[in-house]
């Protein structure tokens, strides 16, 4: 929840500066197939169960389109101390975005999760 470790890991992300409690704005680079777009917008951490789950949410703007983002984030221990992360979510593009970043949106999301986790991974290893 330490928006400087949020900015570090989170691929994209130029800016992570706290509006509020559980709010900050956010401004990101991010390349979808051949078009690089910066984005900016609110980033939320709501519903927040401690040392369980919390809903992040995301709205960001661009020139070429709107991202509109829901991922609910659950977390479950098993053995030895260790925590099992569960997440989904849905995103609701709009404008240029929309249609023309639908057929590579899937790759690159794919992509972004997977550095993000590397990201976090790398971080709590080093904590």
């Amino acid at each position: 929840m330490d928006e400087e470790k949020l900015a570090e890991i989170t691929p994209g992300i130029s800016r992570l500066e706290r509006t509020g409690d559980g709010t900050f704005l956010a401004t990101s680079e991010v390349k979808i197939g051949p078009v690089k777009a910066s984005f900016s917008g609110e980033l939320s951490i709501l519903e927040i169960v401690e040392h369980e789950s919390f809903l992040l949410k995301i709205s960001q703007k661009s020139k070429i389109g709107n991202a509109d983002a829901a991922v609910n984030i659950r977390l479950q221990p098993v053995e030895d101390g260790q925590i099992q992360l569960h997440f989904d979510g849905a995103a609701k593009l709009s404008g240029l975005l929309a249609s023309t970043g639908q057929r590579v949106l899937s790759g690159v999301a794919n992509v972004l999760t997977r550095q993000f986790f590397e990201g976090m991974e790398k971080a709590l290893h080093t904590a």
